[in-house]
């Protein structure tokens, strides 16, 4: 096998979510950014909202004219 060829691999690499919450895992970063994550994401919390990207989903509910419930 080619020597040098892996990338360095951190096994304590620290991945930071906007929401705040920070883990460790093993990655080839040493430092991970994130904007969701198991505390924030509806899926999981159960909450019923919308992650906006740049307005996406306020522009698909006027295109339709849907409203809020």
């Amino acid at each position: 096998m080619k020597e040098k060829l892996h990338p360095k691999y951190f096994p304590d690499a620290k991945v930071t979510c906007s929401c705040g919450n920070t883990f460790m895992l093993g990655s080839t970063s040493p430092t991970i950014k994130v904007e969701l994550c198991n505390k924030c994401h509806p899926f999981y919390t159960g909450e019923k909202r919308m992650v906006d990207t740049a307005g996406r989903v306020d522009r698909f509910k006027q295109r339709y004219n849907i409203k809020d419930k």
